[in-house]
């Protein structure tokens, strides 16, 4: 076999094992939503449609948010299954329910898994945002531990980079279309310049003066994001309570 017959058999091997393709608007929420309650709320998965439909309109840890009825993710849920991404499930011989097979269709291990659920529910946004907020589904304790993640992810062509590595830096997933995936990247394409230093800072030679330390931009944005989440849950909770007290 010569060397362009052995690439082009190589391609086609690779063409036959990758099972993930790009996915619509509503297709990526539902799959972000599946994943996200498989490992957030394991006693009430796999989700009924209502459930799913109530699940991607979500006001917290969602971007952008989303009004979606129960026909709407019937007909994205019969998508996602022809791709093989999700399977129903019965419940009884009642209530049809769904969960997703994401593992397999993605090739991913858990923290990978987690990492891609938090993009698929929010988009592109810096890695220090995508630690803290993946972190509420696997331990992933700080950036050093996300990074290697990260690569595998990009290795494997799931994850794109859209600013260069360092502080600030921004990915999101390969699942868009390849007109938005070029939209994102001419949108980031000027933000490769380093971050302006901040306030107080001592520039070199400087000797640093005593002030209150500054707040990482991601770290904060981490925070806001896990208050959001405990208020999440706390409204659950009371929602739960409620029901069963009356």
């Amino acid at each position: 076999m010569d060397q362009h017959a052995e690439s082009s058999a190589h391609d086609n091997q690779e063409a036959d094992t990758k099972k993930w393709r790009q996915l619509n608007a509503e297709q990526r929420r539902i799959l972000g939503v599946l994943v996200e309650k498989a490992k957030t709320t394991p006693e009430s998965y796999p989700l009924s449609l209502n459930a799913i439909a109530t699940a991607s309109n979500q006001k917290s840890n969602r971007s952008p948010q989303m009004n979606l009825d129960a026909e709407d993710v019937e007909v994205e849920l019969d998508n996602l299954r022809e791709f093989g991404a999700v399977v129903e499930v019965q419940a009884g011989g009642r209530v049809a329910k769904y969960k997703h097979l994401a593992y397999e269709w993605l090739g991913v291990d858990k923290y990978e898994l987690a990492v891609m659920a938090e993009l698929l529910l929010r988009g592109e946004q810096t890695v220090g945002e995508l630690r803290g907020r993946a972190a509420r589904m696997e331990p992933i304790a700080d950036l050093n531990t996300l990074k290697p993640i990260l690569r595998s992810l990009v290795e494997k062509g799931l994850v794109i980079e859209l600013t260069p590595a360092g502080r600030g830096q921004v990915v999101t997933h390969a699942l868009y279309s390849d007109r938005r995936i070029d939209e994102l990247r001419q949108q980031y394409a000027g933000n490769a310049a380093s971050p302006p230093a901040r306030s107080g800072a001592a520039t070199i030679g400087e000797a640093p003066t005593p002030s209150t330390p500054a707040i990482d931009k991601d770290d904060f944005r981490a925070l806001q994001s896990e208050v959001a989440e405990l208020r999440d849950l706390v409204e659950r909770l009371r929602s739960d309570l409620d029901k069963l007290l009356s």
